[in-house]
């Protein structure tokens, strides 16, 4: 089993990566990268991660497209905040969009204190869906190479590759698109798009456990970035101490808010803030394989009474966890779609 703990941490074999959202994908010395979160490959292209990012706001935009700019912005804008939209958004005329050019606090506050006046929805999905940016898995390796493999390299190009000198790191960018987020259960389905098959084929993937495991389960872990940073990858045990049938409101100003509910697993152990969309595998000891059975969702506070105030004393010392079998029917009904379409 020890082999196979290890190569869940290993780069070349490890089925944990990260998405975020990319403005200016395309423009290499333009691009800038949004809302970091942990997801996991599950075969076939298919990716895993939580939900409830998606509806929380950028509050700020990087860029803009013209149109968007001029018809959905500008016109709702006072005189002083046209001056302040125009002087601190730059247009391109060969990319017909809008670029944030300016670092001062001051400015920036303003801008996000006007677009929150407007109503401007600039939640994650919505961006996304306008093209404004756009959700990309995020592949890095030590060498530079994808998968030490010279033909899956040579499919990339400077605006899906570049090195990160700082982080030394090698950085790969593969396209993905939402299948569809379940909310209420905290996750969401995404699929590579763009993308070679033989590159997807290649991506190391897990298989699904969908039982519910008891709390005595030994060999369960959670599989999650390390502590020092979005780098590396940490395999640490954890402990099911319980079970919830949850439910917690989600603010969303557009939508209206919605609600996480459902069965969870109350989960003991390390878990790291930003450790969203983490799975939590179990060794199978008849494949001899990890598999996994639930991802991250919250950080569970438990309130404690500290000089007989509980007032703000929270600790999160616990975390909940969403068993996949809570959408059982659906996943399998994308993941038979999708290999499907490939036939």
């Amino acid at each position: 089993m020890l082999n196979k703990q290890i190569e869940l941490t290993n780069e070349q074999t490890s089925p944990l990566f990260r998405i975020m959202w990319l403005y200016n994908a395309d423009e290499p010395t333009r691009r800038q990268f949004e809302n970091n979160i942990c997801a996991f490959h599950i075969g076939n292209g298919l990716i895993l991660s939580v939900a409830h990012n998606l509806k929380t706001e950028a509050k700020i935009l990087k860029s803009i497209e013209g149109s968007l700019f001029s018809d959905s912005i500008l016109p709702f804008l006072n005189p002083e905040q046209i001056l302040l939209f125009n002087r601190c958004y730059s247009v391109d005329a060969t990319t017909n969009k809008r670029y944030l050019n300016t670092t001062n606090q001051n400015d920036i506050q303003l801008i996000g204190a006007a677009l929150q006046q407007l109503n401007f929805d600039t939640r994650w999905l919505t961006l996304s869906e306008k093209n404004t940016c756009r959700p990309h898995l995020i592949v890095q390796f030590k060498s530079d190479q994808f998968y030490n493999d010279p033909q899956l390299t040579s499919f990339f190009n400077p605006t899906t590759y570049f090195h990160e000198q700082v982080l030394n790191r090698h950085t790969f960018l593969l396209e993905v698109e939402l299948v569809e987020a379940f909310y209420q259960e905290d996750i969401a389905l995404y699929r590579i798009i763009n993308t070679e098959q033989k590159i997807i084929d290649r991506l190391p993937a897990i298989e699904i456990d969908f039982s519910i495991l008891n709390d005595a389960q030994k060999n369960y872990y959670c599989l999650q970035s390390s502590p020092g940073g979005s780098l590396g990858r940490l395999l640490n045990k954890a402990q099911i101490e319980g079970y919830l049938d949850h439910h917690a409101t989600f603010a969303d100003r557009f939508g209206g808010d919605f609600t996480f509910e459902g069965m969870r697993y109350l989960i003991q152990g390390y878990f790291r803030f930003g450790s969203s969309g983490a799975p939590y595998v179990v060794y199978d000891s008849n494949s001899g394989d990890f598999k996994v059975n639930a991802i991250q969702s919250e950080a569970c506070p438990i309130q404690l009474s500290i000089s007989n105030n509980k007032e703000g004393n929270f600790q999160y010392v616990n975390a909940l966890a969403t068993p996949l079998s809570i959408i059982q029917s659906k996943l399998l009904y994308y993941i038979s779609l999708h290999e499907s379409s490939k036939k």
